[in-house]
């Protein structure tokens, strides 16, 4: 379909606006254009162009001046303010916004709304009956995930009566109450304001928050549309956006936090985010769905329609739950490593800096390259298991009772945390590994392993799964690619954004609440998680094996895939590879007396680890490369 415009007659009929106050001139979308100055043309002037600042005000107030002589001096003013203005703003907000998204999405400002492009369609919508009468006319049509209807701004929520006032935050101890509170608030005004859109033939999909999800069956077909609410998202913190009070990524919105949301005025919000969506929609093939884990599925979900339809490729469908083990480890089946010590005379020497480096998008990286296996499971035990493992191409993907020895029995460096989680000092463990440990354990020590043999391993009992792949090669390049469009644009947001889809659905794997509709059940899989945080953990060891080799330099701490070090000036122990999953620098800062001597004198691995902390949060020099900031 033909995304809709701007001229015709159907959209002055839709909001019955007079002909004086939908005319409009073409507006130019060069920056450096000139444009007339009428109210509507400057609306649609700063839904089209990155000049949508304080810089535009400051320049009519200007030109409003009497004399010539002010009007020179105040020229000079206008130039400082658009310099002041030009360093103020982010670098993704002058990036240009593309068509991508147009036909798939709508944004609605108190203002009007638009295309994500920026093409203005109508005047402002005043009533949820208008609403119903945007989305009809709009004929938008899905993308990976449903069209949606961006609300932004206070003011349009105001215009459909979707007002909440849950509290002050200055009430609450407890960040999570006024959360909870205003989405029960935000739940109960839809509800009660919704009910021409339920007359005409609406349904709601579940209760109405954040996002409102809408269908509409006409004979045998059925249209869906989300209209998301961008002043309420907040609401959402505790199921995906963020952890108890702390305000995480909020999808394609950004992470106030992290200074990547949308701006403030309502306008250039409306631009940025028109710009995102037409990213999404050009980057990944979607638009970007109500949780980054949820847009990370989509992305999946698409590839599967296409290798369904085309009958290439690999194709899950059924979903891969954790199979009933005996004896069963508590908490993950491969828990991400956790580790400090306390540095002795010889990490000091010749020190002067301490450096974080982490895996460049590890999760994302280990994604692309595992083979996971999916189908139901053989259970096999005794010496049926111990034969399973044996492949022309190693261990077939699966879980495996294994007994680790005791870590002091083997010849591992004394600098480094045991090779795996469940490992014990003094005596043996018997637990369940994923293959991706059951190789890295028997690789040699120089590679990070203990050197093992299978029969060193005892396999007692093991599930083995009939077939394997690469089921997510396809996903991450598409990942990979867009998060290198981003890198090399400068674009921050979208990159942070693309960080939270892959960590987010990856995450959430182990999750069934979250893939509880029939369709959405492929995506519970708790052993593919599993073996991505193995053969993230396992990589970093091998590589802190080969960091001591060449630069006799032992960690003082590692977190999932961060590894921190003592250096000397100029020492480089990053990889030089720009590839995925290898180690970047992620900060730096240096060896201060006050740090030198935090860390000389600790006596615990608890002062060490406050010690580092404390240096890396005055740390200006960070770079968000792994998973512990991507």
């Amino acid at each position: 379909m033909s995304s809709p415009g701007k001229g015709g007659d159907d959209q002055f009929a839709l909001f019955d606006l007079t002909a004086g106050e939908a005319d409009e001139e073409e507006v130019p979308t060069d920056v450096g254009a000139a444009t007339t100055s009428t109210e509507t043309d400057v609306a649609v002037q700063h839904s089209l162009v990155a000049d949508a600042t304080g810089a535009d005000v400051a320049l009519q107030e200007i030109g409003d001046e009497a004399t010539s002589e002010a009007d020179a001096t105040d020229a000079g003013v206008a130039d400082d303010a658009a310099e002041s203005v030009a360093m103020q703003t982010p670098v993704w907000e002058s990036l240009p916004v593309g068509e991508e998204a147009d036909g798939h999405a709508v944004i609605v400002t108190a203002a009007g709304t638009y295309t994500p492009s920026g093409r203005e369609l109508t005047g402002p919508v005043d009533s949820v009956e208008k609403l119903d009468k945007l989305i009809r006319w709009a004929s938008l049509t899905p993308l990976g995930a449903p069209p949606q209807v961006w609300l932004v701004g206070q003011g349009a929520c105001e215009a459909l009566g979707w007002v909440i006032d849950p509290g002050s935050e200055d009430d609450f101890d407890d960040m999570e109450a006024l959360r909870t509170r205003a989405a029960a608030d935000l739940t109960a005004v839809l509800q009660a304001t919704l009910t021409p859109m339920l007359s005409a033939g609406w349904e709601l999909r579940g209760d109405p928050g954040h996002v409102v999800h809408l269908s509409r069956s006409i004979g045998k077909f059925t249209s869906m549309v989300d209209v998301v609410i961008e002043p309420y998202v907040w609401t959402y913190w505790n199921k995906d956006f963020g952890w108890n009070n702390r305000v995480g990524e909020m999808g394609i919105l950004g992470s106030p936090t992290a200074g990547t949301y949308l701006p403030d005025e309502d306008l250039p919000a409306a631009r940025e985010l028109g710009r995102r969506l037409a990213w999404s929609a050009k980057h990944l093939g979607v638009l970007p769905g109500p949780t980054p884990a949820r847009t990370g599925a989509a992305i999946l979900d698409k590839i599967k329609r296409e290798r369904t339809r085309s009958g290439k490729g690999l194709v899950v469908t059924t979903a891969g739950p954790v199979p009933p083990l005996d004896g069963a480890p508590r908490g993950d089946l491969e828990p991400a490593v956790g580790w400090t010590r306390v540095p002795d005379e010889q990490d000091f020497e010749g020190a002067c800096r301490l450096v974080s480096i982490d895996q460049r998008a590890a999760y994302l990286a280990s994604a692309g390259m595992l083979e996971f296996g999916y189908g139901q499971p053989t259970h096999v035990t005794g010496g049926a298991a111990a034969a399973a493992a044996v492949g022309e191409k190693g261990a077939p993907f699966g879980l495996w009772r294994i007994t680790l020895p005791p870590g002091q029995t083997l010849s591992l460096p004394e600098k480094l945390p045991l090779p795996h989680l469940h490992m014990l000092a003094d005596q043996p463990v018997q637990t369940w590994v994923t293959t991706v440990s059951l190789d890295g354990l028997c690789s040699p020590v120089a590679e990070g392993g203990i050197g093992a043999d299978l029969d060193d391993l005892d396999i007692a009992e093991a599930w083995v799964y009939p077939q394997q792949g690469r089921v997510l090669d396809k996903w991450a390049k598409i990942l990979r690619e867009a998060r290198k469009a981003a890198v090399d644009t400068e674009d921050a947001a979208t990159k942070r954004f693309l960080g939270s889809c892959y960590k987010g659905y990856i995450g959430r794997m182990v999750n069934p609440d979250m893939w509880t509709a029939t369709r959405m059940a492929h995506h519970h899989q708790p052993l593919w998680r599993a073996a991505i945080i193995a053969h993230c953990r396992w990589r970093g060891r091998r590589v802190a094996m080969q960091i001591a080799r060449e630069h006799n330099r032992w960690p003082i701490r590692t977190v999932t895939d961060s590894w921190v070090y003592l250096l000397a000036g100029g020492e480089d122990i990053a990889d030089p590879s720009a590839a995925l999953g290898k180690m970047s620098v992620e900060k730096d800062t240096p060896l201060t007396g006050p740090l030198l001597a935090a860390l000389a004198s600790a006596q615990d691995v608890h002062e060490v680890n406050l010690a580092i902390k404390a240096a890396f949060a005055d740390d200006e020099f960070a770079f968000d490369e792994g998973e512990g900031a991507l």
